[in-house]
């Protein structure tokens, strides 16, 4: 929804100001020079990000235009499905989750928790880790170190996109200039005409480079920005569940646990404490 607006407050204010200059729309309609700046755009595109990482910007673009998941309603069930599983693993012992891991999906407490279990990712997260716990073979620093380890190479492929998209809006003033380049040559080549029909060359000429500029600051740049706040949003909902299941580990009880995993959550989001207990007390009482 913000994309589409901002682009066509973008739109609004350049082609507009061009207007009410006195310029005239139709010396911006060069579809040549569109062809020569998109075209050697997406050609770089796939010979800089072919393969898999073509495949990881192609999967991400889409996500731009939709609203963002993380919300504090997402982030208050996260946490109370949290609070349950511990609760669950202090009252009657880590052995009482193990069905209840080895099966998520099938599982009665996840189940009451659609908007997170709907998520592959987050429960395989949070079973794995789990999973870790209930076998005792590793202490809680091991498992930190696991859990970042994990959370750096998430970090890591979702940097792909934003890297690929922000470099491709880099290299679009450069394409403008290739394209301007073109129309000047093509304009020397024909010096020979009247100067009001080379001015016109040269006008075209001078579209390339406007259109690179603005293509790459104001449509594909500021994509790059959208998808890394985006990853950051996705990478802060995993440390909400690895400080919450470290705080656990370490003996704290679930009240406190949740607690520390509301802590890291951005201010946006992050539900107050008398929000948190309410919602915890409302899920248990169902």
């Amino acid at each position: 929804m913000f994309v589409i607006v901002g682009y066509i407050v973008v739109l609004f204010s350049v082609l507009g100001g061009f207007v009410l200059a006195g310029g005239h729309m139709g010396a911006l309609l060069q579809p040549v020079e569109f062809l020569m700046i998109g075209g050697a755009a997406a050609g770089a595109f796939v010979v800089a990000y072919g393969g898999k990482p073509m495949k990881a910007t192609l999967k991400a673009l889409p996500t731009i235009f939709k609203p963002s998941r993380f919300t504090k309603a997402l982030y208050m069930e996260l946490l109370s499905l949290l609070f349950e599983i511990l609760a669950k693993v202090r009252k009657e012992g880590l052995m009482s989750i193990e069905n209840d891991v080895e099966n998520p999906h099938e599982s009665p407490l996840f189940g009451k928790y659609p908007a997170v279990s709907s998520d592959h990712h987050a429960i395989e997260f949070i079973t794995d880790y789990l999973r870790l716990m209930v076998s005792g073979s590793l202490n809680a620093f091991e498992i930190e170190n696991l859990m970042d380890n994990e959370i750096e190479t998430h970090h890591h492929e979702g940097e792909i996109p934003v890297n690929a998209v922000a470099k491709t809006g880099d290299a679009m003033p450069a394409f403008g200039i290739v394209a301007a380049v073109m129309g000047v040559v093509h304009t020397m080549a024909s010096v020979g005409i009247p100067p009001a029909e080379l001015g016109i060359l040269i006008a075209n000429a001078l579209v390339g480079t406007f259109l690179g500029i603005l293509l790459a600051y104001g449509f594909v740049g500021p994509l790059s920005t959208v998808l890394e706040f985006k990853l950051n949003e996705s990478t802060k909902f995993y440390q909400c569940i690895k400080v919450t299941l470290l705080a656990s580990l370490n003996g704290y009880a679930p009240q406190v646990a949740v607690e520390f995993g509301r802590k890291v959550l951005y201010s946006t989001e992050r539900p107050t404490f008398i929000e948190l207990e309410d919602e915890v007390k409302q899920r248990k009482g169902k």
